[in-house]
C-alpha cells in the first residue's frame, strides 16, 4: 500500500529528480568511453560514433536528452523551492517541468 504522503506531486518529483541523476550517472561511463576515442584519432571516433546510427542507440539517446532535462528543470524546482519566498502550486510546478523536458526530448527527436 502506498502512504499517503507518496502520493503527492512533491514526492513523484523527487523521486524522478533521483531517478534522472541515476540515469545521467550511469551514462558517464560511456561517455569517456567515446572522449577517449578521440583521443586515439579521427578514424577510431569515426567507427565508434558510427554506432549512433542504430535505432536502439538513437531511443537511448532520446532517453538520455529527456533525463538531462527532466533533471535541470526539476533541479531548478528545488532551488526556486530554497531560494524564492513565495510556495508553489506544486502539481502545476511538476506538470509544467514535465512537459518542458519532454518537449525539448520531442524537439531533438525531430531536429535528428
Amino acid at each position: 500500500m502506498i502512504r499517503p504522503g507518496h502520493r503527492r506531486p512533491g514526492y513523484a518529483a523527487a523521486l524522478i529528480h533521483r531517478l534522472s541523476g541515476v540515469a545521467l550517472a550511469l551514462f558517464l561511463p560511456m561517455h569517456f568511453v567515446a572522449l577517449g576515442t578521440a583521443l586515439q584519432g579521427a578514424d577510431r571516433l569515426e567507427s565508434f560514433l558510427g554506432l549512433t546510427h542504430n535505432l536502439a542507440v538513437r531511443t537511448a539517446e532520446w532517453g538520455l536528452v529527456c533525463a538531462l532535462a527532466v533533471h535541470m528543470t526539476l533541479g531548478l524546482r528545488v532551488l526556486a523551492i530554497e531560494w524564492l519566498a513565495h510556495r508553489e502550486r506544486t502539481a502545476i510546478v511538476v506538470s509544467g517541468c514535465l512537459a518542458t523536458s519532454f518537449a525539448v526530448g520531442l524537439l531533438f527527436l525531430l531536429s535528428a
